[in-house]
């Protein structure tokens, strides 16, 4: 079980344990997962796997908090990825990858998540690079952005731990 995220803490603190509570929750959903298993397509109307998705949300951390945030270059493996050739080269790549791989890149993308956003002391400061064409977003947006991205696709890791008759991340409610 995971602790909830305090109900009553100031707005970042808040940002910051709702996006840890979901970050903790999808790494939740590969314990006992096989490195078959995390590679399986295991529901007929979607392609997505457990590794894939943990993988796509290394993918996101880095775009968001590295690229965008910080104004830096993508780490590996996105800096060297056909990304432009394959555009779901995170999701197809991780078929090849083991349960512990892709653990630890979503552990190291989180860290460094955790360390850039920590350079920035006000929610209202702004990413080095534009995105959507719109301009540089806030590090509130990019919160909010990674805690919609995070919850989405830890909906879907439900799923598909549903589908392999183990269940989800829990909160705990004491």
């Amino acid at each position: 079980m995971v602790d909830f995220p305090d109900v009553a803490a100031d707005e970042r603190t808040t940002l910051e344990q709702f996006l840890d509570f979901h970050r903790h929750c999808v790494l939740a959903a590969l314990a006992g997962v096989s490195d078959v298993d995390a590679s399986r397509e295991l529901l007929p109307a979607t392609r997505l796997t457990i590794g894939g998705i943990v993988k796509h949300l290394s993918h996101v951390e880095d775009l968001w908090f590295q690229k965008k945030l910080l104004g830096v270059a993508m780490p590996e493996p996105w800096a060297s990825a056909p990304l432009d050739a394959d555009s779901d080269w995170d999701f197809n790549s991780a078929r090849r990858d083991s349960v512990e791989q892709v653990s630890a890149l979503y552990v190291a993308a989180c860290q460094r998540s955790r360390s850039a956003a920590g350079r920035f002391r006000q929610l209202d400061s702004l990413a080095a690079q534009s995105a959507f064409g719109a301009g540089p977003v806030s590090l509130r947006w990019i919160f909010l952005h990674m805690i919609e991205e995070t919850a989405q696709h830890r909906g879907h890791l439900d799923l598909l731990r549903d589908a392999l008759a183990q269940t989800g991340c829990r909160p705990s409610t004491e």
